[in-house]
């Protein structure tokens, strides 16, 4: 499993890539498969890489303008035709800005409508804290019947896209600005609902969970502490909600303690949910890497993601931390 999904990282440094080049990829070749897929914009078509969709089809794209809130409820009246919509913007402003339209509008009616919430997490960088979503997934995993996913790379995102397209029901897809690091292949399977074991070393006995994009991170912190004579485990959730609950109760059973890892706040997101589970299921001590209680801020990537404790001496520091070595 390790060689596989790492095929391309675990020697020098390396290929990245723009996950959102997945996402624009994936949704021309899920148009491509079926005539009903349609995409809508709130003027950020090239940011969001629909211009790849737009360019492919031009008369199954319609641009919106500036008006999110009015995105996602034209979008629910297309899904209630038979069609497909997929709609981005920033995840700050969709579903940010229009969160009660999402919900009420596309989640209540189930309308199968695709929300996608690109340049999430601080690695956003010098755009600054109105421009970095990292509330998105509190935001949605609380909604009735939600779907929440977050790709690990550029591969995983256009796998993503194109399964949307086949599910029937609201999904949303949250993935950041920059190249990140591509650690998955082209063969390497999307399972709807399953975590995938990236390193399990003999004796591990800490599980790093990880989702998005800091999975090459996590990784590399898996790889450090393994040098530090502290075997941790990786498990990647590109699907947030629903849960791996299956994963979660063997990981929780055989490990002493949980440490996940997320580009958003530590409060109400992915962490937050694996707690919420093992604490009623199979009680075990959980430390959340995220952002704490804070707001993001102008800066570059590398030195946001540093900041704020999601590099991989962060995570390490994390560990170290939580077992006082």
């Amino acid at each position: 499993m390790l060689q596989e999904f790492f095929k391309n990282t675990l020697h020098g440094d390396p290929d990245v890539a723009n996950t959102r080049d997945g996402f624009g990829e994936g949704l021309r070749n899920a148009a491509a498969a079926h005539g009903a897929v349609v995409g809508l914009c709130a003027d950020l078509t090239e940011s969001t890489r629909m211009n790849l969709f737009a360019e492919a089809y031009p008369e199954r794209f319609f641009e919106v303008g500036i008006a999110e809130q009015n995105m996602a409820s034209v979008a629910s009246g297309m899904a209630a035709m038979g069609k497909i919509p997929f709609i981005s913007s920033y995840a700050m402003f969709s579903p940010g800005r229009s969160w009660e339209q999402v919900r009420t509008t596309i989640a209540y009616n189930e309308s199968n409508v695709k929300i996608i919430g690109a340049h999430a997490g601080v690695s956003v960088g010098p755009d600054g804290a109105t421009h970095q979503a990292i509330e998105d997934i509190a935001l949605m995993r609380v909604i009735p019947g939600m779907v929440v996913l977050a790709p690990a790379d550029i591969h995983e995102a256009r796998r993503m896209t194109e399964w949307m397209a086949e599910y029937v029901g609201p999904v949303y897809m949250r993935f950041g600005r920059e190249k990140t690091p591509v650690v998955t292949t082209p063969e390497t399977p999307f399972v709807f609902g399953k975590a995938l074991p990236v390193f399990v070393p003999e004796g591990a006995r800490i599980a790093l969970l990880s989702t998005g994009t800091l999975l090459y991170n996590t990784y590399q912190a898996a790889r450090m502490l393994e040098q530090q004579g502290v075997a941790t485990s990786v498990t990647h959730f590109g699907t947030i909600k629903p849960l791996d609950t299956a994963a979660l109760d063997v990981l929780a059973r055989d490990n002493d303690l949980i440490v996940t890892v997320e580009e958003h706040q530590a409060a109400g997101g992915f962490g937050s949910a694996v707690a919420e589970y093992v604490s009623s299921e199979y009680p075990v001590r959980v430390v959340r890497v995220g952002v704490q209680d804070q707001f993001g801020q102008s800066g570059s990537p590398e030195e946001l993601v540093a900041h704020y404790g999601l590099d991989s001496e962060g995570i390490v520091q994390a560990v170290v931390s939580a077992i006082g070595k």
